[in-house]
Parts: C-alpha cells; sequence; structure tokens
C-alpha cells in the first residue's frame, strides 16, 4: 500500500512542476533579458554607483560575484560574533569563533551546513538579517552565473556576460522574495509557525516542563526552500512539526524546492532561442531525479535488516506523519537540489538508502540541481557529452553553434574534478593525520567502522557540493571539522564559479558555426541519453571505491 502512496505522491510532484514549468521558466527568461529597470532597483543602483548598462567581461563579473560573497562573510561572521549585543538576541552569547567561521561561509556559499542547534544559538536577529539575508543573495549569485554561462551561448563575438549586480537584483526583487511571499503564506495556512515569542515553557501531559521555542519560521522557512538553501530554523530541520506539521505540506516543501530549479532549462531554451534544448536538459534531470527518488523508495520499503523487517519497514528517524515514501521523495530531492533540508534523518537511512543520496550529490546535483548551480552544472555535461560525441564521429564538436575546444574542454574538465578532489581529500586528510584522526574517531563519531566512513565521506561530500544535509551521527562541531568543512564549502562554491564564468566568457568571444550535416542534434533523444550517461559515468564512477569502503560495504555485510 505505501508503494502506492508514494507513486501518487511523485505523481502529484509532477504534475504541479508541469504546469509551472512554463510560466516560472518564461518570467525567468523576461526578468533576466528586460532592458527595463524598477523604480527600486534605479535606487539601489545609483546608491551602490552602479552602472546597469555597463556590460562586464567574464574577469570583471567573476570579481563582482568574489567581492559580494567576501562582504557577505565578513558581515554574517561579525553577526554572530556580535549577537549577545543585538536585540532579540534572546539572551544568547556570542557564536564562538570557529563556528562563526563556518556558519557564515556556509550560508554564503548556499550550502547551510549547521553544526549547532540553531534554535539554541541564534537569536532572531541573526537569523532574519544574516541567515535569511544570505538565503536570498546566495541564490542569487548561483542564478546569476547560470544565467551569464548561458549568455555565453547565445551571444555571437562580444565578450561580455551582462552586468552581476543586476542580475543579483532582479533575482531578489523579482523572483524569490515575490515566491518566497506567497510561499510563506501557504506554509502559515499549514500550520508553521511565525512569531517572535521566544521560549515558552509549558507543562506537559506527563507534569514535566518543556521549553518551547517560536520564531519567525515561515518567512525563513519559504526562502530556504525556494534558492536550495536548506538551513533550518530548529535542529532538525523540516522534521520539527513547526517548519513541517503534515504529510501535505511536506509535499508542498517539495514543490519549493524543485520548482526553480525543474524550472530554469525552459529558461535557457528561451534565451538561446531553442525551446527544444531545454526540453533535454529538462528530461535528464527528470530522469535522474525519478531515478534517485525509485531507488530510495525501493531500499528504504525494503528495510533490510531485522529491526526493519520486524517493524515492517525502515521506520528509525522518520517522522510518522510523513512516512516512508515521502521520506524518501524529500531525502533525493533535497539531495538532487543543493537544498540540503531533511524531513527524515538520513543516517538512520538503511546502508543503500543512505547511499542514494550520497550519489546525487556525488553527481554533481543536478537532478535538478541547485538554483543556478543545477542548469550551469549540467551545461558542463554537456560540454563533455558533445565532445564525446566529436570523438566518435572523429569532428570537431559544437553545441548551440559554439565550437568546442581544447580551452574550453580543458574548462569543463577541471570542473569536473575540482569537487571529487576537494571530497576525496577532505576525507583522506580526516584519517591520514595522526592527531586530527584521533580526535575524529574519538569525538565526532559515534558509529565506528565502516558507517563512520560513510558519515566523514558524506559531511566531506555535502560540504564540497554545497548541499548541506548530513549523516547526523557525526559531531561536526570541532576545530578539525569547522575549519575542513569550512575550506571545503568556499572551494567547492567558488573554483567551480571561476570555471564556469571562464568558459562563459570563451564562448561568448565566439562566433556562432553554421550546422552542417555532421553536426549533431542535440534537441534528440540520442543525445538526451548520451548527456545522461555521462552524468552517470564521468561523475559518479569517480566516488565509487570510497563507496566500496563505506556504504557498499555496509549493506553488502
Amino acid at each position: 500500500m505505501e508503494v502506492w502512496f508514494g507513486i501518487a505522491q511523485v505523481a502529484i510532484l509532477v504534475v504541479v512542476l508541469a504546469l509551472v514549468h512554463r510560466p516560472l521558466g518564461d518570467w525567468m527568461a523576461r526578468v533576466f533579458t528586460s532592458a527595463h529597470d524598477t523604480r527600486v532597483e534605479r535606487g539601489l543602483y545609483r546608491v551602490v554607483g552602479v552602472d546597469p548598462r555597463a556590460e562586464q567581461t567574464w574577469t570583471v563579473y567573476l570579481r563582482s560575484v568574489l567581492v559580494f560573497s567576501a562582504v557577505g562573510v565578513l558581515a554574517l561572521y561579525l553577526l554572530q560574533r556580535t549577537q549577545q549585543f543585538l536585540p532579540y538576541a534572546l539572551g544568547l552569547p556570542a557564536v564562538p569563533e570557529g563556528l562563526a567561521f563556518n556558519t557564515a561561509i556556509s550560508f554564503v556559499t548556499n550550502t547551510n551546513w549547521q553544526s549547532y542547534s540553531p534554535e539554541l544559538t541564534m537569536g532572531y536577529t541573526v537569523q532574519l538579517a544574516g541567515l535569511m539575508v544570505q538565503n536570498f543573495v546566495s541564490a542569487a549569485v548561483g542564478l546569476a552565473v547560470a544565467v551569464a554561462l548561458v549568455r555565453g551561448f547565445a551571444r555571437r563575438r562580444t565578450g561580455t556576460l551582462g552586468n552581476f549586480w543586476v542580475d543579483v537584483n532582479r533575482a531578489v526583487w523579482r523572483l524569490l522574495l515575490p515566491l518566497s511571499i506567497v510561499s510563506a503564506l501557504v506554509l502559515l495556512a499549514g500550520g508553521v509557525v511565525q512569531n517572535f515569542a521566544g521560549f515558552t515553557e509549558v507543562t506537559t501531559i506527563a507534569g514535566q516542563t518543556q521549553t518551547i521555542p517560536g520564531g519567525p519560521v515561515a518567512s525563513q522557512e519559504a526562502i530556504k526552500l525556494l534558492g536550495t538553501n536548506g538551513g533550518g530554523f530548529y535542529n532538525v530541520n523540516s522534521a520539527h512539526p513547526f517548519e513541517d506539521p503534515t504529510a501535505w505540506t511536506s509535499l508542498v516543501e517539495v514543490v519549493l524546492l524543485l520548482v526553480i530549479p525543474f524550472s530554469l532549462p525552459r529558461t535557457f531554451g528561451r534565451m538561446v532561442g531553442d525551446v527544444r534544448q531545454g526540453y533535454v536538459i529538462l528530461g535528464v534531470m527528470g530522469v535522474l531525479w525519478i531515478a534517485g527518488v525509485a531507488a530510495t523508495m525501493a531500499f528504504e520499503l525494503q528495510g533490510a535488516g531485522t529491526a526493519p523487517e520486524l517493524a515492517g519497514g525502515a521506520l528509525e528517524g522518520k517522522e510518522a506523519r510523513f512516512g516512508i515514501p515521502l521520506s524518501a521523495i524529500f531525502a533525493a530531492s533535497t539531495t538532487g537540489t543543493s537544498t540540503g533540508a531533511v524531513n527524515a534523518m538520513h543516517d538512520s537511512f538503511t546502508a543503500f538508502g543512505g547511499m542514494v543520496p550520497l550519489i546525487n550529490m556525488m553527481l554533481g546535483e543536478v537532478a535538478p540541481g541547485g538554483v543556478g548551480s543545477g542548469l550551469y552544472g549540467i551545461l558542463v555535461l554537456a560540454v563533455i557529452a558533445v565532445f564525446i560525441a566529436g570523438l566518435l564521429v572523429g569532428r570537431t564538436p559544437e553545441y548551440l553553434g559554439k565550437k568546442i575546444g581544447p580551452r574550453e574542454i580543458k574548462l569543463a574538465s577541471l570542473y569536473i574534478l575540482v569537487t571529487p578532489a576537494i571530497v576525496l581529500a577532505g576525507t583522506a586528510l580526516s584519517f591520514a593525520i595522526p592527531g586530527v584522526r584521533a580526535d575524529v574517531e574519538s569525538t565526532s563519531i559515534w558509529n565506528p567502522g565502516v558507517h563512520g566512513l560513510s558519515e566523514v565521506v558524506y559531511a566531506f561530500t555535502s560540504a564540497a557540493n554545497n548541499n548541506g544535509s548530513a549523516f547526523a551521527g557525526l559531531t561536526a562541531n570541532t576545530p578539525w571539522f569547522n575549519t575542513a568543512l569550512g575550506v571545503a564549502m568556499l572551494l567547492g562554491r567558488f573554483l567551480p564559479i571561476v570555471l564556469v564564468l571562464a568558459l562563459a566568457g570563451s564562448l561568448a568571444k565566439q562566433d556562432a558555426v553554421p550546422a552542417t550535416a555532421g553536426t549533431l542534434p542535440t534537441h534528440r533523444p540520442l543525445y538526451a541519453g548520451l548527456l545522461t550517461g555521462v552524468a552517470v559515468i564521468v561523475t559518479a564512477l569517480t566516488y565509487f571505491p570510497v563507496l566500496a569502503l563505506g556504504p557498499l560495504a555496509e549493506g553488502l555485510s
């Protein structure tokens, strides 16, 4: 019976996303191609001294991204360190240096990794003026970089990619903020809390005293999902009844975290002048997402092991109000995007069930990926795919009328290699340095053995891919993990952005190459199949040895 509930929930998601795909995708294309600036936008441009008509080369665009993000890290760090002096601090002290460093990087990089209990660590001012602001602007940065790459394919012999400040401004004011307001109202109607009540002492049915934290949750919940950020107001994230009260609100949350990434292929198709190209990208994203959902659900419903079999399923770590299917759908969706929010504890999934979310991140989160980052990630894979096809037929590869030469393929190849290098190096150093290993094994890992290795691999995979979810059995609020994961988040966010913008600049300088009889059609099922294969083989197989030592070994045992 639960299988049919799961199928029905997936069907609802597909229908809703299909209905929204075209209007939202077209709207985003208009947002980033319009020549009109609103009065609010013009006022902001005057304040910061930006000429909205000034085009930027890829190097100038990149400098803008890096400066904007560096200021964000510094501002958020200072907010946390001075929390005790701020209004609505709820009597909480300053966030410790290492944790403040890690959290500032986490939210600016759109990772939202949280090595702390938010309701016991952050006051309302830090949550609203710090974390929620970064939820908006970090998502906007991802959108801006994706749009810059699309312009690289669409433009001819210009060498410019638009204006970063205009793109970020429009992403926030015209897209993320309006959608967040509507989404917050829907969540409020579903029972998500929104108040400034602080901590309330209540007496339970058993006569015990319990402290109930309130907070402006619905407003943060909306943008955490729409921006594929993922940081929860409460420690258990969307498993908390104040963040996600019922099954239907949980399904709404899945819609919110998927809706922009699944609509961006339409935006891509509109901006390059061929919507068929967008449908191919959408199809590949959809196939990978369905495969992830199906595999996670199958492994969790199978519930291999004595306890799951006696309980009738793998129920540990899952909320009864959601059940196994919706927990599996949420897990596959949150790791297929760069969201990282959870409505169940991934550490409690079966060995193979927990491996699927891990693989979703290892794919580069392109199913459908984060806001912006999913689109530019799969477009890089599209470049790799046409290069492979060119090798097979013995001609220079082309994509959307642009030749894929040595410079382009080097940049795309480096993009593919960066994240696995960060993940594997971080995991290796955690066990190779004697002092670090002793601390990791004695303090951080509560599940020694194979599963403990899986927890560390998951942490670095989540950080380097800017996801933010975790195998929660790992204690990460230590000097080593605060520093190492912070560095992994920084490198995992900005090194790929450097390569993407360099690729966009190279493409924008080219003229269009006319299609010939030997040109590979990239709008047909054959190319979609090739791109799907590249996404799986080129990325996931890089991690196969470490998967064999972790979740595969645990599952087979």
